[in-house]
């Protein structure tokens, strides 16, 4: 029998330019660019397969699915499947755990470097006409901030992290890495690892790149920003609910850090009410460290390799194994 592939929410990985030719050939496919809570149990009554990107998967939607067989998320973060739901039900949920590395990596120093030198700010500064009128051949509205020899806080040490560390080596930066596998030591020095209470003390950048669960969920508060040095920088392209945002936008506003620049908030879209929104010191983008069209085809790629090895029998990229 021919699988039936529902796409609960596929707008975002292909706006226009991202074929779904590699998914289209594996069954009867049906695609939507998003999906309400409201729409879930219809579209998903006879799916023998979901794709989903950020749409909630919860205990009571998988129950509701009578079909369902397997679970493939479009992403390297698969908190929104309740995985453990899917598994009492022997439902496989894959996701794709490579396709943005680099992407990420090279966006989350897109964000240190802009909050180094305020490069957009200078520009909208030239543009509306400040070099014509300025007396000297160079003007800076704002500090400019050297990264050799200082030091980068990796939080959360997987492909991400281990690729901002590297990258923070390149420009000459000590790193200080936390993660619970210590496996994974750079041939590279400087390099130490450490608790998060040190990198709080001693890091001139963090940056957040762990998962999300019980452990991470507001890692960054008031305590964790009183340590910092008040010259530092925040980075989080990870998830914005590892950080408490009240809390950092009190930081912000008071001068208690020296910035922050944030690509995730905890809830998305942005609500008006986010206390980040009238933040100083802070660069905020759309959750778009993801998304180049190198990243994204190879997520397309992965996602329809992962259906396809779930259809032979041999699922791949599983994310609770407690299925097998």
């Amino acid at each position: 029998m021919t699988a039936r592939i529902v796409v609960l929410d596929g707008a975002t990985l292909n706006p226009g330019d991202n074929s779904w030719a590699p998914m289209e050939s594996l069954g009867e496919f049906e695609l939507h660019a998003r999906s309400t809570e409201s729409e879930l149990a219809e579209r998903l009554a006879l799916a023998d397969v979901a794709v989903v990107n950020k749409v909630r998967l919860s205990a009571e939607t998988i129950a509701n699915a009578p079909r369902l067989k397997f679970i493939s998320v479009s992403a390297t973060g698969f908190d929104c499947v309740d995985v453990k739901a899917a598994a009492s039900r022997g439902i496989p949920v894959s996701n794709v755990p490579t396709y943005g590395t680099a992407s990420v990596a090279q966006f989350t120093f897109a964000l240190i470097l802009e909050l180094c030198h305020r490069v957009g700010l200078h520009d909208a500064a030239v543009h509306a006409g400040d070099w014509q009128k300025c007396e000297s051949f160079s003007f800076w509205r704002t500090p400019h901030l050297e990264l050799d020899g200082l030091t980068l806080g990796v939080i959360g040490f997987g492909r991400i992290g281990q690729r901002v560390a590297h990258l923070g080596h390149a420009f000459g930066m000590r790193v200080l890495a936390q993660s619970r596998d210590h496996s994974t030591t750079p041939q590279w020095q400087p390099f130490e690892w450490a608790d998060r209470e040190r990198i709080a003390a001693e890091s001139d950048v963090i940056s957040l790149n762990c998962s999300l669960n019980d452990e991470t969920r507001g890692l960054v508060d008031a305590t964790f920003l009183r340590r910092m040095k008040p010259a530092a920088f925040l980075i989080n392209t990870s998830r914005g609910a590892l950080v408490n945002e009240v809390a950092l936008a009190d930081a912000l506003n008071a001068g208690q850090i020296a910035g922050a620049a944030v690509d995730v908030v905890s809830a998305e879209p942005i609500r008006a009410d986010n206390p980040l929104l009238g933040a100083r010191n802070l660069v905020m983008t759309p959750h778009m460290a993801w998304s180049t069209g190198a990243a994204r085809r190879r997520m397309m790629q992965t996602t329809a390799d992962n259906i396809r090895a779930f259809l032979s029998g041999r699922p791949i990229n599983v994310v609770n194994q407690s299925v097998h």
